[in-house]
């Protein structure tokens, strides 16, 4: 199997980025990713076995992907094809698999990795089907978006989809001392400044390597530290992306963490999503939601501030108003909690669609004409704020309908004396009933 290098005609003295230097020669000198190529693995138990199914293997940027695939085909003994959905349509596909087909004749399989492999359309990707139960091609497909929503379920039927994790301190620590090791010297960095060079990379794999040549290209003598580091170098963009899975993901942490009570969490996912770039009045929105369906009426006045908060991020933008909708994070994330209402509203709707022809009771009808009272319009019906306790407990359901009981209130926060306050109601009307 030839190397890229080789192939653009490059000898090994030629410039080649760190990364591309200490790129892995086996699957077990491939880091943060044992749970898919160790012994115990499913990739590593097909390889044990002396098979290998079609994969999409599904992942953050700089985890290995393009490195995997081709290591499975030297592994597998397969020809690596490799092309990319980005540069890549019918033709190329084309191409590709009259070469496999070719090889297959001369007893030779074919590993074909499609890089990006979510940038074609459902059409194409329909296109590799015959080929691939046929096998013709073993299919190494990397994507990092979520397969389930990128890749038709044809093709995921056909295939196994593995996930790479992003790389966690131990795997960029491994890379760190290979690049010192190829550098016969240790990266000039202090014990914090290790930590702040793996932080900057954000489980990218190849934008750590990228990151620690241009320490290596500084020269220094004396260590660096992380405030120097921070200085000199660009964080990795934090990986979020408003339209797709990651903004989906980010948004129901937040929701989820504002419910379960937790403003620390709760105010760090939003941080990650304004970091990310997301719409602060997005933000808002769903605050404004959460207001009303996780807290309720056990505190009303979540509706209010996150309104207020919405208001206050329109008067004043960036950065200043994003400190207003940061509080009402935190308020949401402490106050009471209580989906009664929410559920009430759900109930309700259900009720109103089952029974939706049902006219309201003859008594709570309005009678501005003799014909209407003579139907009835209004007949018998009691002024509540002249009966006793202002309550008069008559029915307000239509003829032929059971009460229903939509809104339980759970008891906590404001919602407490609520409770209260319709189990009287309750009370008086079943004595008002049987009287």
């Amino acid at each position: 199997m030839t190397d890229l290098f080789e192939a653009a005609g490059m000898t090994d003295d030629a410039p080649r980025p760190l990364a591309d230097r200490l790129r892995p020669e086996t699957l077990e000198d491939v880091v943060g990713q044992d749970h898919l190529l160790g012994p115990e693995g499913p990739v590593g138990r097909m390889l044990t076995q002396g098979r290998l199914a079609s994969l999409i293997l599904w992942g953050p940027p700089g985890t290995g992907k393009t490195t995997i695939a081709r290591l499975l085909a030297k592994r597998a003994k397969l020809e690596f094809e490799q092309i990319s959905a980005i540069f890549s349509g019918v033709k190329d596909l084309r191409a590709a698999f009259e070469k496999a087909e070719g090889l297959r004749k001369t007893g030779k399989g074919t590993l074909l990795f499609v890089d990006e492999i979510h940038r074609f359309n459902r059409a194409q990707q329909d296109g590799f089907l015959p080929f691939v139960e046929r096998g013709v091609v073993t299919l190494v497909g990397a994507t990092t978006e979520n397969p389930s929503f990128e890749l038709n379920s044809a093709l995921l039927s056909r295939t196994q989809v593995m996930v790479l994790k992003r790389l966690d301190e131990a795997a960029l620590g491994k890379l760190l001392t290979r690049a010192e090791a190829l550098y016969e010297k240790f990266a000039p960095l202090t014990e914090d400044g290790r930590a702040a060079l793996m932080a900057m990379a954000d489980g990218d794999g190849r934008y750590f390597l990228n990151l620690v040549e241009e320490v290596f290209a500084w020269g220094r003598k004396q260590p660096i530290d992380a405030n120097g580091l921070m200085a000199a170098l660009q964080k990795r963009a934090p990986s979020y992306d408003k339209d797709r899975e990651e903004h989906y993901n980010l948004i129901s942490a937040w929701h989820k963490a504002t419910r379960g009570s937790d403003p620390d969490a709760a105010l760090y996912w939003f941080c990650r999503m304004l970091e990310g770039g997301e719409d602060p009045l997005f933000l808002a929105r769903r605050m404004i939601r959460a207001a009303s369906e996780d807290v309720g009426l056990a505190d009303p006045t979540a509706l209010m501030i996150c309104n207020e908060a919405a208001a206050t991020y329109e008067r004043l933008g960036s950065p200043e108003g994003e400190l207003a909708l940061a509080q009402a994070v935190i308020h949401l994330a402490t106050a009471p909690k209580s989906n009664a209402a929410y559920k009430a509203y759900n109930a309700a709707r259900a009720a109103a669609r089952e029974t939706g022809s049902l006219a309201p009771p003859a008594h709570i009808l309005n009678a501005p004409t003799k014909l209407m009272k003579n139907l009835g319009y209004g007949a018998g019906y009691q002024y509540d704020h002249d009966a006793d306790n202002q309550f008069s407990g008559q029915n307000y359901f239509p003829e032929g309908m059971e009460r229903q009981n939509f809104y339980q209130p759970k008891g906590a926060g404001r919602e407490a004396p609520i409770r209260e306050k319709l189990e009287q109601w309750a009370k008086l009307r079943r004595e008002r009933t049987n009287d």
